[in-house]
């Protein structure tokens, strides 16, 4: 099981989301429920695919972290 680092950013429409180490792979929604079933589909689909084509899958390498500031 790979785990990969998802980044979602809310829009004026709704929300969008993309894998740092999936260069490519995005996803919108006007929920963040949507964006969320969008994105996971998104990069199945792209690993599906780089399996399809012999291409190695990249490891997950992107590391996130909330910083929190005070006022």
């Amino acid at each position: 099981m790979r785990k990969y680092l998802v980044i979602y950013e809310k829009t004026k429409t709704g929300f969008s989301a993309y894998a740092p180490d999936l260069p490519g792979v995005i996803a919108t929604g006007k929920t963040r429920a949507t964006v969320e079933k969008n994105i996971f589909e998104a990069i199945q689909f792209h690993i599906e695919g780089l399996k399809e084509e012999g291409i190695k899958i990249p490891k997950s390498q992107a590391e996130g972290e909330v910083l929190v500031f005070a006022k």
